[in-house]
């Protein structure tokens, strides 16, 4: 019974350790940095994913559009 005591007391003792530790520091929290971006990468990335899709496109089209051309072999 002694041993289930002391345990609890250890486990308590570090559970409490554990809270106040941090706060031992105590040091204020610096300011959070200003944001670095403008919007101006997020609508440059929109502009390549959309020249990507342009260029998918253009390859998948292509071949439908030359089919009736007999010297040309579809890549499908």
């Amino acid at each position: 019974m002694a041993l289930k005591n002391s345990v609890v007391v250890l486990a308590g003792l570090a559970i409490v350790l554990a809270v106040i530790s941090p706060l031992a520091g105590a040091q204020s929290l610096a300011p959070a940095p200003s944001p670095t971006s403008d919007g101006t990468s997020i609508d440059q990335g929109i502009a390549y994913l959309l020249m990507v899709l342009a260029l998918v496109l253009t390859y998948l089209i292509h071949p439908l559009d030359a089919s009736s051309s007999s010297s040309y072999t579809s890549f499908f």
